[in-house]
């Protein structure tokens, strides 16, 4: 089994309390009303959302993916840090065994710099290419957009 590690970070005009009570810490109940179109439900099939939750979020009907399933191996929700593991879904196929998150949220200006690193861990015998990956990263940026769009619109929210 190898390793391949990609990180990436986006800065948004958005304190990083409220992007990692967003994200993170309100996903569940948060993404399926931004996405619904993506995005059916998120539900905690074991735990509370604490370390050790498994988390399992489901796809409409039609969609390429069925469910995922994110176990949280981490939670600093003082220092906006969150690590947690994709140990369950479609999108893993036949090549991973498991893709391993850390995201990080720091103040900047006014905002925040969202700072994610993901170590894909591969089956024996397969190398990862970036560009099979770049999809999932570009949903998941885009996801991130949506949130901050929406913490923009309503600056109360998750204050």
């Amino acid at each position: 089994m190898g390793v391949t590690t990609f990180t990436q970070e986006f800065t948004a005009p958005v304190a990083p309390s409220r992007m990692f009570k967003a994200l993170i810490l309100d996903s569940h109940n948060l993404i399926p009303k931004l996405v619904p179109q993506s995005i059916k439900s998120i539900e905690f099939v074991q735990g509370d959302g604490g370390v050790g939750s498994i988390k399992q979020t489901n796809f409409p009907e039609g969609s390429h993916l069925k469910f995922l399933k994110h176990k949280i191996d981490a939670l600093d929700t003082e220092n906006y840090v969150c690590k947690y593991t994709l140990i369950e879904g479609d999108i893993l196929g036949d090549k991973l065994e498991s893709i391993a998150y850390e995201v990080k949220f720091e103040a900047s200006g006014g905002g925040c710099v969202c700072k994610m690193t993901s170590h894909y861990h591969t089956k024996a015998g397969v190398e990862l290419k970036e560009e099979e990956i770049k999809a999932g990263k570009d949903k998941a940026m885009g996801m991130y957009k949506v949130v901050e769009e929406y913490l923009m619109a309503n600056p109360d929210v998750y204050a």
